[in-house]
């Protein structure tokens, strides 16, 4: 068992989710020995995420990073159900709900993003539900287990990953979306189309360009979402998936830089010296992008984790990873790196029909700057390299699956 010298520096970090508790085991395992402070605003010890919408019909759903054990042996003080409302950032402090306050030589705000809600009739009803810990996969759960009809407002990863695991289990599901099409936001047209098809295919019902005007409900419960063309699709669940707006309220009163999230550096560095952010509250710049983005993935929070952890230990900052993403529906294993941009060229390789291939996005240079693959491990690993590489490949080679990825390239 570690111990940490007494009178040591504190490390505090607000947010027990995947990024704060990943930078919690990393300080250990890089030989940090001050002390390390982790405020969670839930009940549980920090859990993977991705399985609340994945895998919430089954046990797996809760999946802890690491158990209760591991921060005992590591002496690392989790404080659990202890949201922090104030810094202060002149006696460099930080105060919770309580009204105790921990001080601090460095400060890690982890506090992650927070569904987007509706405001609109009907939206306080009973079964109107979002998705974001593990309270709300039980709420899910539950309602798919009883076989109840749910509708998915939102047909962006996570309402089509909830549609998937519903429909799997025999209930009625109708994805909702505003847009002419699902993933219209986060995927390219080619691909959207295939796994729209996908569900489809297996009972899903997908309504597009479809505006939501509100909720009925009777008794307190919902009983279904009302669209602007005055119908009705039924349902005894409505899960609201619009997306999610960064936790950066506690960094805004404190008068560090916000725009959309918390601003930091390529090194998780904000505005004051003595606080870092890490996790889906950033809006950081990437440096293989070229831009300031805000990204919310596990693999993003991982990677500014262990940015955070050199910068507090003293190491070499690890150079910016290739984002990447990966969604499971049905049978379908589906993973993205890059980010699709606005004036790129296509190159569907494989076969939609038969439920595997990729989509390589191309620059004017003929660069690839994204890959979506669909079953299609080797492509997304080649695409990968590309992007990292800024390698130029043959377009008419690479859309031709006969010649191997080695070859396409110029």
């Amino acid at each position: 068992m570690n111990t940490v010298p007494l009178f040591s520096p504190t490390v505090v970090i607000v947010g027990a989710g995947h990024a704060g508790g990943t930078l919690a085991g990393l300080l250990r395992q890089q030989r940090y020995d001050g002390r390390i402070v982790l405020f969670g605003d839930e009940t549980h010890l920090p859990y993977h995420r991705p399985p609340l919408s994945k895998k919430y019909t089954g046990d797996e759903y809760v999946q802890l990073l690491r158990p209760r054990k591991f921060y005992d042996d590591n002496d690392i003080d989790v404080r659990l159900d202890k949201p922090v409302v104030r810094i202060d950032r002149h006696a460099r402090t930080v105060t919770t709900t309580s009204g105790n306050t921990t001080a601090y030589n460095t400060l890690v705000l982890a506090t992650g993003a927070a569904p987007r809600t509706l405001s609109i009739p009907g939206s306080d009803l009973g079964g109107v539900a979002t998705l974001r810990t593990l309270g709300d996969a039980g709420v899910l759960r539950d309602a798919v287990l009883s076989k109840k009809p749910i509708a998915i407002v939102g047909g962006g990863y996570v309402g089509l990953e909830v549609a998937a695991s519903a429909r799997v289990q025999g209930c009625d599901v109708t994805v909702i979306e505003r847009e002419h099409r699902v993933l219209s936001r986060v995927a390219s047209t080619e691909l959207a189309q295939a796994i729209a098809e996908f569900h489809r295919d297996r009972g899903t019902r997908i309504v597009t360009d479809a505006q939501v005007k509100g909720f009925a409900g009777y008794e307190g419960q919902v009983t279904g979402v009302q669209l602007n063309d005055g119908s009705v699709i039924p349902c005894e669940l409505a899960l609201v998936g619009v997306g999610a707006i960064p936790n950066d309220s506690l960094a805004r009163e404190a008068e560090i830089d916000c725009e959309a999230g918390i601003v930091v550096d390529g090194s998780a560095r904000t505005n004051d010296p003595d606080i870092l952010a890490i996790g889906d509250v950033t809006y950081r710049m990437h440096d293989t992008i070229g831009r300031m983005v805000r990204l919310e993935s596990i693999p993003s929070a991982v990677e500014q984790a262990k940015h955070a952890a050199a910068v507090i230990t003293g190491l070499e900052v690890p150079a910016h990873e290739v984002p990447w993403f990966w969604s499971d529906q049905f049978d379908l294993k589906m993973k993205m790196a890059g980010m699709v941009a606005p004036g790129t060229t296509p190159v569907v390789r494989g076969n939609a029909d038969a439920d595997s291939f990729a989509v390589f996005h191309l620059d004017a240079n003929g660069v690839p700057v994204a890959v979506e693959t669909v079953n299609a491990a080797a492509e997304f690993m080649a695409g990968k390299k590309y992007i990292a590489n800024r390698t130029k490949v043959d377009p008419l080679a690479l859309a031709d699956s006969s010649i191997s990825l080695r070859e396409v390239v110029l």
